[in-house]
């Protein structure tokens, strides 16, 4: 049995609302990550179990190592689709926001949302979540905003109802947002939710294998360049800081996706606490964030780069060059130098 995390209100309200709706919008963050993907999937297939229509919107295009979760194809992009998602959007009647605390994660979305006249649930595991919604389902204690969606189902009563494809989008998202359950995933329900999955048929060995092992020649070249060259280990702070340039992203043929979980890489290393993968964009600088044991990367992330998270694992953003966001960064670690130096692993 799983506890009742989110409140009898909160299920009644989003029930009402669900059960009441003919066409949901589903909106979730910018660079959509496998547990924005896989909650927003959920739903889609959930909603049509329920003979609604649904659409998934999303800011931009998404790693191509998603494309072969059920329905991937069905979901609209909308740097490349906007016309269509104005058009389409008077039809819906509710729009669900999954997987993001603040209007801004949404980027060019952010007027849609703010324009929609109708009810907004949110549905969410971040901290301190903006008040963008009618019905904000936000726990963050909980490991992904997928397993959310999962317990949202059940307390409504509509188990019987999650279908293999909804069941293997709801998996997926859980397991990428824990590092393949490898970090944030102590709680025993956890593993109840999985086995509950299993009954709906999901191959969770094969969901790995489509997300970890069909990179690209190129990606695992830019991995190997990425640990031999660009890899500065602090054993003084038990840090270890990755820097990609734009220049060397396009040596290597770089796609969407393509550095994912190189930040977890340098958490191998013996004594490496906190782990860091500061990356070059055209507007700006992106950071990766990850950590062992109790040391807090969302607070780091949130308190320095105008970013957020969990305890082990978060991101931020810097609109200074890379060179300068590095340094700021170094500046920053004797700050923690004692809670990295007791944070236990």
């Amino acid at each position: 049995m799983l506890t009742k995390i989110i409140t009898e209100t909160l299920v009644n309200e989003s029930n009402e609302l669900i059960v009441r709706a003919n066409k949901v919008a589903i909106i979730t963050h910018m660079s959509p990550d496998g547990d924005a993907i896989g909650s927003a999937l959920g739903l889609y297939h959930f909603l049509y179990s329920l003979n609604k229509e649904a659409i998934v919107i999303v800011p931009n295009r998404y790693a191509s190592f998603f494309d072969w979760m059920p329905a991937i194809s069905q979901i609209l992009i909308y740097d490349e689709t906007k016309e269509q998602v104005d058009q389409l959007l008077p039809s819906c009647d509710l729009m669900i926001l999954t997987d993001f605390n603040a209007i801004s994660r949404i980027d060019k979305l952010k007027e849609v949302v703010e324009q929609f006249k109708e009810k907004k649930i949110l549905i969410d595991h971040h901290r301190n979540p903006e008040n963008i919604a009618d019905v904000i389902i936000s726990y963050p204690t909980i490991a992904s905003t997928s397993e959310l969606v999962f317990r949202l189902i059940c307390r409504m009563g509509f188990f019987e109802t999650i279908n293999h494809p909804c069941a293997t989008c709801i998996y997926t998202g859980m397991m990428t947002d824990t590092g393949a359950f490898t970090f944030n995933s102590n709680s025993p329900e956890i593993y109840f939710i999985i086995s509950e999955l299993l009954t709906k048929g999901i191959d969770k060995d094969q969901i790995y294998n489509n997300i970890y092992n069909t990179y690209s020649t190129d990606r695992l070249r830019l991995m190997g360049y990425t640990l031999s060259e660009k890899m500065e280990v602090l054993l003084e702070y038990k840090t270890a800081i990755i820097t990609l340039t734009n220049k060397e992203l396009k040596r290597y043929n770089y796609q969407e996706g393509d550095t994912e979980g190189f930040v977890n890489l340098p958490l191998s290393i013996k004594g490496i606490v906190f782990s860091v993968l500061i990356k070059e964009n055209t507007n700006n600088v992106k950071l990766s964030l990850r950590s062992r044991g109790s040391f807090p990367v969302n607070q780091v992330a949130a308190t320095y780069f105008h970013g957020g998270g969990h305890i082990n694992a978060a991101g931020g953003e810097s609109y200074d060059s890379l060179m300068q966001t590095v340094e700021q960064l170094k500046q920053v670690l004797p700050l923690y130098k004692k809670q990295l130096e007791i944070s236990e692993f």
